[in-house]
């Protein structure tokens, strides 16, 4: 995991640049600002704007939780501090807690729709370069657990890695022998022969990977018979109109990046009093 602290402050850094040319003119005293939401949704980013307000050294009380609902018109958090503090942090306060937010309100959604089934939901590894750690944060709190968070968490061979072996189930046990006893490999297939092919070669997860609902279904089958160890994963342009569908078919997990790729920033604002 990241430093948290560390990650704030260079965020801080990266606004400020050579200094904030307000901070020397500003007025001196203390002053109040609120921050209120202009959207519906679910909070993150309360966990690193706590940490930032007191690296920054400002008084920050926030009036909702991570993973709480904000409705439009409702304040999430109350400040105060000198002028030159809270204005040379309000952009980055309200970039992380609305670029969190935005996360955690569309990994919610899909959390909702699968609720009533017995099936993960799962984010991706399709996140922001230097952001893995925050973006992921973020979706756990709206209700996805993570996928990978680096390519050391879990084996996992793709159609990519799978065009370099010639013989798999050589490959995964030679695998076996060099990583972790704990740590699962994973296979995407496409197609039911090499489903087949994958669960006798010793799999751990299998990766459904853009298949129709009746490829699926075939599989879930086949490895309720044959394999009933080995946990399913279905994953690949699943948006939130067809999520319930593919959570119908028995399938262990459901992964999807556009919980991160495709989220909408929720819109905050910062008011002094």
């Amino acid at each position: 995991m990241i430093n948290i602290k560390k990650f704030v402050k260079n965020a801080i850094i990266e606004d400020n640049g050579r200094g904030d040319l307000f901070f020397d003119v500003a007025p001196k005293g203390r002053f109040t600002a609120r921050v209120i939401s202009k959207d519906d949704g679910i909070i993150a980013g309360v966990k690193y704007a706590k940490i930032l307000a007191r690296t920054e050294k400002f008084d920050c009380k926030f009036l909702k939780r991570d993973g709480e609902s904000v409705k439009k018109g409702e304040i999430i958090a109350e400040l105060e501090g000198k002028a030159s503090v809270l204005l040379s942090s309000e952009r980055t306060f309200l970039n992380l807690l609305q670029h969190a937010s935005g996360i955690a309100t569309v990994a919610n959604k899909y959390a909702q729709k699968i609720k009533d089934y017995n099936v993960v939901l799962l984010d991706t590894r399709k996140t922001r370069p230097q952001l893995r750690d925050f973006e992921k944060y973020a979706s756990r709190v709206g209700g996805a657990i993570n996928h990978r968070l680096g390519l050391d968490d879990c084996l996992m061979l793709k159609d990519t890695h799978l065009k370099t072996i010639d013989n798999l189930k050589e490959f995964i046990l030679k695998a076996r022998k060099r990583i972790s006893w704990v740590t699962k490999i994973e296979i995407e297939c496409e197609t039911m022969p090499q489903v087949q092919t994958a669960m006798d070669a010793g799999a751990d997860i299998i990766m459904c990977d853009n298949m129709k609902i009746e490829q699926i279904e075939e599989v879930v089958k086949f490895r309720n018979e044959k394999y009933p160890h080995i946990l399913l994963e279905a994953s690949g342009n699943i948006n939130l109109d067809t999520i319930e569908t593919y959570a119908k078919t028995g399938v262990d997990a459901i992964s999807s990046g556009s919980i991160i790729h495709q989220a909408t920033w929720l819109d905050f604002s910062m008011k002094f009093d």
